[in-house]
């Protein structure tokens, strides 16, 4: 695996997000400065040093530009804006400033699939079918069948259990949305609005002196214009899962390299969202350094690890193997070549890790929070945190009734169960459980400051936050943990100093899963170019497990960072991890 000092950077790229440790700011749940129960940009200016404390060296922003809100802000109406809930242009010029002046670099979203269709140049597109803008957006005739019911151009079904095709009844068209009907897709090979999009949402914010962007839904700018059918996966549905037909495109790869020219004389990174795309020499492609095309993607396994391929609310469980080999793939596919990984088990569209991949009971959820640090903090790649997941944020209450869910996916996909089982109250009582775990709306609660009311989201604990805080707030809080040496918080920042120390080793090292089968243990070795070697062993389990050092590093070995402080070698009691390191 090369390391960033033998990488030959072309033009001013200096390949400096390798290193990066990335922490994920979701503003509208961040924190809320003026009381108006919405998280906003000063709430982030005012938290900088805490991000800061973390040890953490730059910040990805979710989006806050200008936006109906449909879809949280993956619904832009203007990408020179800012929603004015979050605060303004100079506001976001400041927040620049400020994590600059504190050695933090700034990623923002970058949302070009897609616009709102509240966008000027939407809104200019629908005119008419002779509108100049009409070729920016994708339109389309219907079709019509044997009885001449009017029938969308194919049977794609969008992101968000909806058909991908809109009717516009005052130009006799259909549009097509891969997400919401009001998030219409841009036409890419309209070279007019391509350009237009690099300029307005790209270099707009590059000249202001951002760092780079996380790219929504890198892969699906390019469709098969011909648009054909998906095939049948669900049997009897009017629309199907089409992913493996509208992304990776064939003009993907030209067009990411006419980004990636723009990006290079900012030295700036990206990190694209890429589903679909199982093969990792595929994946290769798009994240090589001599390619020129992304930084580094998401990989989706580990996050949909037990999700129902087809139905993706509905979980079926998975076992610890599973997650193994999940890590391993995306861990070992930069062997021999110039990619680069990305490790990450949250974001603002999964449901919090603890409950998802350890224990989310009271008696358990500190070790849980602990064991997951320990295990991203100790692979390879470009690491990301949550906001929350650094204090041990989790899902909410299982109590909690469908009203409280506003996610526009967990709100469509009740609906959608309400329909096909005829309000079935069996299955919608498994359909709320499936979106109390596997939802949006658990990594979108406020985030948890202080044991004071709504958990000090607001400077006023009477201000009552945009979403319900979870219950267990005043128990997990940043407050009650700061000054407590065995909190969450406080193993965090140990370990990204654990990382930062070890940058070549726990960072930069080649990855060896051992033992894959156990279901109890999750065991690997971490090898540096200098030979130093690390053995983590992490107990995925609520009961003691016993484990061995393995051969290779028995000798020397020094225990570096634990999850407990106590403790016998050899043994680990439920959810415990430990990291122990070899000189070569």
């Amino acid at each position: 695996m090369p390391s960033n000092e033998s990488m030959v950077a072309s033009g001013s790229r200096t390949f400096w997000f390798r290193d990066a440790i990335i922490y994920q700011v979701w503003p509208a749940s961040f924190r809320d400065s003026n009381n108006d129960g919405i998280g906003d940009i000063q709430g982030i200016i005012m938290s900088l040093d805490y991000i800061k404390s973390l040890g953490v060296n730059t910040i990805w922003l979710s989006p806050m530009y200008d936006s109906p809100q449909v879809d949280m802000g993956y619904d832009i109406s203007d990408y020179e804006s800012v929603y004015p809930p979050y605060g303004t242009v100079a506001d976001m010029e400041q927040l620049i400033k400020e994590c600059h002046n504190r050695g933090i670099k700034l990623l923002l979203d970058l949302v070009v699939n897609h616009t709102s269709d509240q966008h000027a140049w939407f809104k200019e597109s629908r005119k008419s079918k002779d509108s100049p803008k009409r070729d920016w957006y994708i339109w389309r005739p219907a079709k019509y069948d044997a009885d001449g019911n009017r029938r969308p151009p194919n049977n794609w079904r969008s992101n968000f259990n909806q058909p991908a095709w809109t009717w516009d009844e005052a130009t006799q068209e259909y549009y097509l949305n891969l997400f919401c009907p009001e998030q219409p897709d841009l036409n890419w090979t309209n070279d007019e609005c391509r350009k237009t999009i690099y300029k307005s949402a790209m270099e707009f914010w590059l000249e202001k002196g951002v760092n780079g962007f996380r790219v929504d839904t890198v892969n699906m700018y390019s469709k098969p214009m011909d648009f054909p059918d998906a095939p049948i996966t669900d049997p009897g549905a009017e629309t199907q899962p089409a992913g493996m037909v509208y992304c990776n495109g064939p003009m993907m790869h030209t067009w990411l390299k006419e980004m990636g020219a723009i990006l290079e004389r900012y030295d700036a990174m990206t990190v694209g969202e890429l589903p679909n795309t199982p093969k990792t020499a595929d994946v290769v492609r798009y994240v090589s350094a001599a390619e020129n095309e992304l930084s580094q993607v998401f990989q989706f396994d580990i996050v949909d690890l037990g999700r129902n391929p087809v139905d993706i609310m509905s979980y079926d469980g998975y076992k610890l193997p599973e997650m193994k080999r999940v890590v391993e793939k995306w861990q070992r596919f930069t062997e021999g070549n110039d990619a680069w990984t990305t490790v990450f088990i949250e974001n603002h569209d999964q449901g919090r890790s603890i409950s998802r991949f350890a224990s989310d009971k009271p008696e358990h959820i500190a070790d849980s929070g602990k064991l997951l640090a320990l295990m991203n903090m100790s692979l390879t790649g470009t690491v990301y945190v949550y906001q929350g997941q650094e204090i041990g944020m989790t899902n909410v209450p299982k109590t909690w009734a469908a009203e409280e869910y506003l996610d526009v996916n967990s709100i469509n996909y009740l609906a959608a169960v309400k329909k096909r089982t005829n309000n079935d109250p069996k299955a919608l009582a498994r359909a709320l459980a499936d979106v109390n775990f596997l939802g949006r709306d658990n990594a979108r609660t406020p985030v948890q400051w202080s044991s004071q009311p709504n958990g000090g989201f607001s400077s006023n604990p009477e201000t009552k936050p945009w979403m319900r805080t979870n219950d267990n707030y005043t128990s997990i809080n940043v407050e009650v943990q700061q000054n407590d040496a065995s909190s969450v918080l406080n193993f965090y920042r140990k370990a990204i100093a654990v990382r930062k120390q070890r940058a070549s080793l726990l960072g930069r090292g080649e990855f060896r899963l051992l033992e894959e089968e156990d279901e109890n243990l999750f065991k690997f070795v971490k090898i540096a170019d200098s030979g130093e070697k690390a053995f983590v062993v992490l107990n995925f389990t609520d009961k003691q497990q016993q484990y061995e050092l393995p051969k290779e590093i028995a000798q020397g070995a020094e225990l570096v960072l634990g999850t407990r402080n106590d403790g016998e070698k050899g043994s680990l009691r439920a959810y415990e991890g430990r990291l122990y390191v070899a000189a070569a």
